[in-house]
Parts: C-alpha cells; sequence; structure tokens
C-alpha cells in the first residue's frame, strides 16, 4: 500500500489531534487539537473517498454528537441530526443517548452509508454520508433489549456503549454489533432483527444464562476472510470461524504471569493467523495498567497457539495501558502497527511489531487512534 497521505487520526479527552506521516514513516508531524476541550471518542476517514472524517464527540454545550469533514478535517460542521433515540417502548427506561461512542463507514457500494454505536447501547445509521441518523430500530427496540442490556444500565466505567460495528463485505444484510453488557449480536436482515453470538465465551459474571451478559472488549474481522473473527473479551483472547459458531479462547496460550486481558486487537490484513494484542492486569481490582508496568504487545503468527512479546522500544516501568479503539494498522509491506495510550503517547512500529519509537507525548488520555491514507 501507498504510505502517501498517510495520517494517524487521534480521539483523546481533550479534543482531536492528527499525526501526518513522512514518505518513511519515521518521523510524524502533529496538527491540532481540534475542539480543543471535548471529549472525542472516534475519529475515523472514509475509506472510500479518502476525503471525508466523521468525528464521535461529547461536547461540554452541545452534548453527544457527531462531527463531519469533507476537506480533510480542515473545516468541521455538526450532523444537522445526531444519533437520538425515538421514544422507548415496552416499558423501557431508558431513552437519552449519553455519548456517541463509534462511527464506521459503510461498505464500498453502500456510498454515504454510516453506523454509529452510542452509549446507552444503541444502533443508528446514516444514508447521507454522516449528515442525519436514524435509529436501528431492529436492534435499539428489540424486545429483548432490556435483558440483553439491563435496560441500558451504566455499569462500565465511562457507559456500556455499542463499541463495534463489523459489516460483511459479501452481503450488506450480514451485520455484527459489539455491546459491552449483553455480548456479540448479528444480524442477517440488514438489522430488523438480532441474535446472541456468544457460545464458548467465558461471562464476567457467571450466570445460568449462557446467551447473553459478556464483555467483548473488541472484535475485528479479517478482510482476507470474513468469517473468522477474532475478539479480546473482559475475560481473555478468543477465535471463531462463523461457520462453526462457537468462539475458541486461544488467549490460554498466552504467559500465564501476564494472562490474556486486554483491550484491543488488531490482525494483518494479508495474514489471516497473524494478530497483536496489548495486555492489561486484569487482576481483582483491574488496575488498567500493564501486567507489572511492563507495557508490551504480543503477537500471534499461528491463529493464536503461539504468541510472541515485542517490547524493544517501550519504556519499562510505564503505567498505561490501551483502550479498545486505540490501536491501529496501516496496511503497508512491512506493517505498520500503533497505539495510544492512557498517558497521552502514542507508539508506532515500522516493521509488524519488532521494534517501537514514540510519535506523539504529552496529549490528553488518548480514546482513540486510527490509520487513514488520505488523499489532496
Amino acid at each position: 500500500m501507498d504510505l502517501a497521505g498517510l495520517t494517524l487520526l487521534i480521539g483523546t479527552r481533550k479534543g482531536a489531534f492528527f499525526l501526518r506521516a513522512d514518505d518513511t514513516r519515521s518521523t510524524f508531524a502533529l496538527e491540532g487539537p481540534t475542539f480543543l476541550g471535548h471529549v472525542i471518542h472516534h475519529v475515523v476517514a472514509d475509506p472510500r473517498d479518502r476525503r471525508t472524517m466523521l468525528m464521535a464527540a461529547r461536547t461540554g454545550h452541545l452534548g453527544p454528537t457527531v462531527f463531519r469533514s469533507t476537506d480533510l478535517g480542515r473545516t468541521w460542521k455538526e450532523a444537522r441530526r445526531p444519533p437520538a433515540f425515538d421514544p422507548p417502548k415496552d416499558g423501557r427506561k431508558c431513552n437519552t443517548v449519553e455519548q456517541v461512542f463509534c462511527v464506521v463507514p459503510g461498505l464500498a457500494e453502500e456510498r454515504d452509508t454510516w453506523y454509529a454505536g452510542t452509549s446507552p447501547e444503541g444502533l443508528f445509521r446514516s444514508e447521507d454520508a454522516g449528515d442525519t441518523w436514524q435509529p436501528v430500530a431492529g436492534w435499539n427496540d428489540h424486545p429483548m433489549w432490556i435483558k440483553w442490556t439491563g435496560d441500558g444500565a451504566q455499569a462500565n466505567p465511562g457507559g456500556s456503549p455499542v463499541h463495534g460495528v463489523l459489516l460483511d463485505p459479501r452481503n450488506p444484510d450480514h451485520i455484527y454489533i459489539a455491546t459491552s453488557s449483553g455480548g456479540f449480536f448479528e444480524s442477517t436482515d440488514g438489522g430488523d432483527d438480532w441474535a446472541p453470538l456468544n457460545n464458548g465465551l467465558v461471562a464476567p459474571i457467571p450466570s445460568e444464562i449462557t446467551e447473553y451478559g459478556y464483555d467483548p472488549h473488541c472484535v475485528v474481522m479479517h478482510p482476507l476472510a470474513p468469517d473468522l473473527l477474532y475478539q479480546q473479551n473482559h475475560c481473555g483472547i478468543y477465535r471463531m470461524h462463523r461457520t462453526e459458531g462457537r468462539w475458541v479462547r486461544v488467549g490460554d496460550n498466552m504467559p500465564r504471569e501476564v494472562g490474556d486481558i486486554g483491550f484491543p486487537i488488531v490482525v494483518d490484513p494479508r495474514d489471516t493467523k497473524s494478530a497483536w494484542v496489548f495486555p492489561m492486569d486484569g487482576t481483582d481490582v483491574w488496575p488498567r495498567t500493564s501486567p507489572g508496568a511492563s507495557p508490551a504487545v504480543y503477537r500471534t503468527r499461528d491463529g493464536g497457539e503461539s504468541w510472541k512479546r515485542l517490547d524493544r522500544g517501550l519504556p519499562n516501568p510505564a503505567w498505561y495501558t490501551v483502550y479498545r479503539q486505540c490501536m491501529t494498522v496501516d496496511g503497508a509491506d512491512p506493517l505498520g502497527i500503533y497505539f495510544g495510550t492512557t498517558t497521552g503517547e502514542v507508539w508506532g512500529s515500522r516493521n509488524a511489531g519488532e521494534d517501537w519509537q514514540c510519535v506523539a507525548a504529552r496529549l490528553p488520555q488518548i480514546f482513540s487512534v486510527e490509520a487513514a491514507h488520505l488523499t489532496g
């Protein structure tokens, strides 16, 4: 992949920042902040035109909203209709969007379609490039929504969102979503109906209910094999082939002293068996730091059967972790991998994680990092 236009889009607690790479990825020029003081959960560039960007934000005066830029981030406009729930049905108490957590572009043939996940666990769709948003009623008003989500109870720090939307490139009606309290769900009819897809997972709170009540921190679909899914869960690292319909815990192969608890997971777009995770301390009090204050990325080349520690260049000790939307790859060869930390640093590797360098420091707490290839 051509490295021209490679830009890291950074969402933080105090605004958005942009890191523009040179042609060798050895240096990055920092731009920003944009919307200083606002919480920016997610910034994403549209791969279909490589110019449009959407930003999921929580502002001090507008509340949760979406901003849109059509000129590579030079100017921004708020969505005319941000995500908002319809009046509640079936005794549901929760009807206010607290935060827009993620924004996801539609398929290549769905030119102006975007999805947004919110907290409480709502799903929304835009068909005009993010200017207006409509609730996906099949999820938001599903008869099981109250049970699946606990009626939108904000059980997790920062809320319980729909934090992942995965689209099958072979079928626009096949959609997955990941939620913080219900687990992983699948629709095969464009979002009109949903079913849990959590077989094989360990529940964070043991229960007689096995269909839902899970916390998939991050789920990714492999671009070469859409039926292959990887998950970094509240209780481990898992892999699934959709035709088998059951998650397999490949995190059991991680070193015992490190464990397999963490937030992000990314895959190599050219290799179905290669993935990277950033573990965190998963002991009883969940301190949300690297195990032993010794940060490292772990890589598998065999689908999770074995893992290799990659920490050359990373600081030690360092008391940080990496959130679910804060790790990304650039698609180049050799693969570039980047992550942002809770202490405001962005680290990058130009050789698939073998060596690391700090490409930005002293930013606000980082909530998302996305690699984009921009034009113009």
